[in-house]
């Protein structure tokens, strides 16, 4: 599973697979432009950089985030470039595709849709069992998409009403 947090400047990657119930960090870091770069040299280096993640990893779904629209209407149609570019790079590869909220994603990883890019991290940190070092925050949140399709995709989707009785279903998962 390849998550993708877009962006012309730097555009965070996550590559997550599953094993059982576990989910296992295979890869992350980002694709990073220079500010000189022309937008189709920036867009270029997108989609080849993905391209080779892509031959690399093998992965057989992508997510990407949506589009934010709060932003200017310059900035929007920057990152509407950076994620057409990688959507694809991925349908190319002949990889499934879906695209989640900024919302949605921090939902699914901190449990509040308005959760910090650092809540998001320390969480994708916890999940992952990442020890040491500081992970990008553009690769902490694609490792976050990435995470959030996994568990769109999980077979047990049971909600939880309250911490204690996710505790109870899950002791394997939060650490002690």
């Amino acid at each position: 599973m390849l998550g993708l947090d877009p962006g012309t400047l730097v555009t965070g990657y996550g590559v997550v697979a599953r094993h059982g119930n576990e989910m296992i960090l295979v890869d992350y870091g980002t694709i990073r432009n220079q500010t000189e770069s022309t937008m189709a040299a920036r867009l270029q280096r997108i989609h080849e950089d993905l391209a080779k993640l892509i031959a690399r990893h093998h992965p057989v779904e992508f997510a990407i985030e949506s589009a934010f629209y709060g932003k200017n209407a310059q900035s929007a149609l920057k990152l509407g470039h950076a994620r057409g570019v990688s959507i694809l790079a991925a349908v190319q590869a002949g990889l499934a595709t879906s695209e989640y909220s900024p919302r949605e994603i921090k939902k699914a990883i901190v449990g509040t849709g308005t959760a910090s890019k650092e809540q998001v991290r320390y969480m994708v940190c916890s999940l992952l069992r990442m020890k040491g070092g500081v992970v990008p925050l553009d690769a902490s949140d694609a490792l976050a998409v990435a995470i959030c399709h996994l568990h769109s995709l999980s077979p047990d989707r049971t909600r939880h009403h309250d911490w204690a009785s996710y505790v109870a279903a899950h002791p394997e998962r939060v650490a002690r």
